[in-house]
């Protein structure tokens, strides 16, 4: 399913059809609408998929936190005037979502974590002493994935070129920190929703024990960890995770 991207006032997103349960996916830190294709391809036609942009890169340098962006995502579903949300993050996207929800439970009716920080997260570092180093950042690009394959040359790419532009740098950096300040551990358990937890066995970057601390500490909640995986599972799993996903929403509807 290929689809435009939508421009409407300062929001940029994709979405499927314009009516039916809503599917809202919230991309990381150097995520790509790319990263969610084996999601929108299989549940586009089914559910009506929704996939803001979130102007990680676009934000003033002094709005850039995680509060920017879950202000953006909040008044983004008033924008479309959305509601009983299923919410799907990666990444740093996941960790947005349970801040959302935090915010504005109401509208949500069920989250989907994927490697998602929140509770800890070991990323790239706090610096980019070898930018200029594509080699480097291809290695740091495969390591995000147990198939290495998985990374291709588009996606290097793609980070080389965040990474290499110093004022996305800036607020790539700016963002991670923010992140590690909003630890959720105390605040789990408020959000009282049906919760999914997939997990990479072999994600570097929000390992397994991540997962299963989630696990403990949201209320209702399940999680699955998927072998031969990384801190993608939608995009390096994509059938095993698209059948468990797809079963939660069936059970929770």
């Amino acid at each position: 399913m290929t689809l435009e991207i939508i421009h409407e006032g300062r929001f940029k997103y994709i979405e499927s059809k314009s009516e039916g349960e809503v599917i809202l996916l919230l991309h990381g830190l150097f995520g790509a609408l790319s990263n969610f294709k084996g999601i929108i391809d299989y549940f586009g036609s089914k559910y009506r998929v929704i996939v803001p942009i979130l102007p990680i890169y676009e934000l003033p340098i002094l709005q850039v936190s995680l509060t920017g962006l879950v202000n953006y995502v909040y008044d983004f579903v008033r924008h479309k005037d959305l509601d009983k949300i299923h919410l799907l993050g990666n990444s740093l996207g996941g960790h947005v979502g349970l801040l959302y929800a935090l915010e504005d439970l109401d509208r949500v009716s069920s989250i989907t974590l994927t490697g998602s920080s929140g509770l800890y997260e070991s990323g790239m570092g706090n610096t980019f002493p070898k930018r200029g180093d594509y080699d480097f950042i291809k290695t740091k690009t495969e390591a995000t994935f147990y198939d290495p394959n998985v990374a291709t040359k588009e996606l290097v790419d793609e980070v080389y070129g965040i990474v290499n532009d110093r004022g996305k740098a800036i607020r790539v950096i700016a963002t991670a920190k923010s992140a590690i300040r909003h630890n959720l551990g105390d605040k789990l358990h408020l959000i009282e929703r049906p919760a999914l937890l997939i997990w990479g066995a072999n994600d570097i970057v929000t390992p397994p024990f991540v997962g299963e601390k989630f696990k403990e500490l949201l209320p209702s909640s399940k999680l699955f960890i998927l072998e031969k995986c990384g801190h993608a599972p939608m995009m390096e799993k994509p059938e095993e995770f698209n059948l468990i996903f797809e079963k939660f929403l069936k059970e929770i509807s």
